[in-house]
């Protein structure tokens, strides 16, 4: 039920931001920035149990160690990429979180290559 907590703490403080848009625009963006760093936090607390069941795998799988590894990379660059983009979104630099996008979309096919290329060796190795 924390998506319950998680959703009302947005829509609080996207009402609040709200009221505040008319008279006191530049706290806005503050209260959308603050809310936005609570909701991350509560999504980090999470990667605990991610990172826990992922080790849990990796025990009872033959799986590398820089396979896990770069799995967790690339859930950082994307939790990490999506919540700045929308803080340059919110604060009106749209292009600017478009481009953080697209960044964080070539840092994980960049840290996914050796993953990539683990697979396609392994399927040669069963073809040939």
């Amino acid at each position: 039920m924390d998506i319950v907590k998680i959703s009302m703490l947005g829509i609080a403080g996207v009402l609040f931001g709200f009221m505040l848009k008319g008279t006191r625009p530049e706290y806005a963006f503050y209260v959308s920035f603050g809310v936005g760093i609570l909701i991350l936090m509560a999504a980090v607390s999470r990667l605990e149990y991610l990172y826990d069941l992922l080790k849990k795998m990796q025990s009872s799988l033959p799986i590398d160690d820089s396979y896990m590894t770069a799995i967790l990379k690339m859930l950082g660059i994307s939790y990490i990429g999506q919540f700045t983009s929308g803080i340059c979104k919110d604060a009106g630099y749209g292009n600017i979180g478009n481009q953080i996008e697209l960044f964080g979309k070539l840092a994980v096919m960049t840290v996914s290559m050796p993953i990539l290329l683990g697979l396609l060796e392994a399927v040669n190795s069963f073809l040939g």
